[in-house]
């Protein structure tokens, strides 16, 4: 009887042993699975967002060539637009400018001849080429004083007075000057009196509802001169130019 269930007893301990032989193997396998878990969702995880860098930076030349496109395009159509003419480019181009053989007549004594041709040089080296009329370079050999002085004041836009104790001796002067009054009675701001070493009371009548340019500082005031008669060129031109709309 003993003998019998010996064999048994050995059998059933070897059924025992592989029952758990087969647990211990599930269980090794659920924690290696459990282990492996994370490492795939991290791996799943590194790739998802090295895809998104990768479409980020993909993205990133599109979006930055059209903030450049539309820059280029607004800078284009900005530019596109039409620009108002610029004085100078007025000035050069209208026919009324042209109308008269010179932009400005200058008025003077022989003995402030030295002041006047560098005013003259000053204004003729302009971007605008004023055109001068000065008398002893310009007048025609041979020409009557009266004739020569009458035609430059009629064929000049303005008229500067250079007026110096000089000036208020000498009789051409004072003909000249009164000529250009003539011309244009109410001045409009072609007759321009510049003073040099004289005093206010010494101004003449004839002139004193007219503003003047003092030669305290000679830049100043062949600038000054300069801006005056480009001004008067300005409005003459835009208004023919409105004229012939």
């Amino acid at each position: 009887m003993r003998i019998r269930s010996l064999p048994c007893a050995l059998a059933s301990s070897a059924l025992g042993m592989r029952g758990f032989s087969a647990l211990t193997s599930r269980t090794a396998g659920w924690f290696r699975r459990l282990l492996q878990k994370p490492r795939q969702s991290s791996i799943h995880t590194s790739s998802s967002s090295h895809s998104t860098d990768s479409h980020s930076l993909s993205s990133s030349p599109s979006s930055s060539s059209s903030a450049w496109n539309s820059n280029s395009s607004s800078s284009t159509s900005s530019s596109a637009q039409p620009d108002c003419p610029a004085p100078a480019d007025i000035v050069s181009s209208s026919n009324a400018r042209w109308v008269k053989r010179y932009d400005v007549c200058i008025c003077h004594s022989e003995v402030d001849l030295e002041f006047v041709e560098e005013l003259v040089s000053y204004l003729e080296s302009q971007p605008e080429s004023l055109r001068c009329f000065l008398q002893l370079r310009d007048s025609v050999a041979g020409g009557a004083v009266v004739t020569e002085l009458c035609e430059a004041v009629q064929n000049s836009h303005c008229w500067v007075m250079l007026i110096t104790p000089s000036f208020l001796q000498d009789p051409w002067c004072r003909y000249q000057m009164h000529q250009a009054l003539a011309e244009a009675p109410m001045a409009g701001g072609r007759t321009i009196p510049v003073l040099k070493d004289i005093d206010r009371k010494d101004y003449p009548k004839e002139l004193r509802n007219l503003y003047y340019i003092y030669t305290a500082l000679k830049e100043n005031c062949f600038r000054r001169v300069r801006d005056t008669v480009l001004r008067y060129l300005e409005e003459l031109c835009r208004s023919s130019t409105s004229g012939m709309e």
